[in-house]
């Protein structure tokens, strides 16, 4: 599976990646996590995740890689969901500054899944890996929405 997309955030660029590097706003914003722990170059991660009739918890790892700091980074990483199956993938993160307190995020994301997940579909699969990352990146957005209107 392959996706990308992009969010234009109300933040300046260094903002937004402290906020991309900070377990805490990240946990709060990925849907259905229960842990996340920075760990060296990466985080321990564990999500309870739905896909269709099975819903199953990852424990899994993230590694961050080519860190280009304030601009960017790649993220490589993958999870165990025991009979659901395993997930693996990487994504490309940009972030791009258009003015002193707007930033444009930029994804380019493949994933590889195996085991029953694997077995409900591309389609279901897609539909949901595009849901998920909506939710983060309303949420992710919504964070800095919030401080804007607390600052005003």
């Amino acid at each position: 599976m392959k996706m990308s997309g992009e969010v234009s955030l109300p933040a300046a660029r260094h903002i937004v990646w402290e906020r991309l590097n900070d377990p805490e706003v990240l946990k709060d914003c990925i849907p259905g996590c229960e842990s996340l722990i920075r760990e060296r170059d990466g985080f321990a991660a564990i999500a309870k995740i739905k896909v269709g009739p099975i819903t199953a918890t990852f424990k899994g790892r993230v590694d961050l890689t080519d860190l280009d700091p304030p601009s960017g980074y790649r993220i490589v990483g993958g999870g165990e969901g025991g009979l659901a199956g395993f997930a693996k993938g990487s994504a490309s993160v940009r972030l791009t500054e258009v003015s002193d307190d707007q930033c444009l995020l930029s994804y380019d994301v493949e994933a590889n899944i195996g085991g029953k997940l694997a077995q409900l579909g591309s389609r279901l699969i897609d539909s949901v890996a595009k849901k998920t990352a909506d939710q983060f990146f309303q949420k992710f957005a919504s964070a800095f929405a919030d401080e804007s209107k607390m600052t005003s």
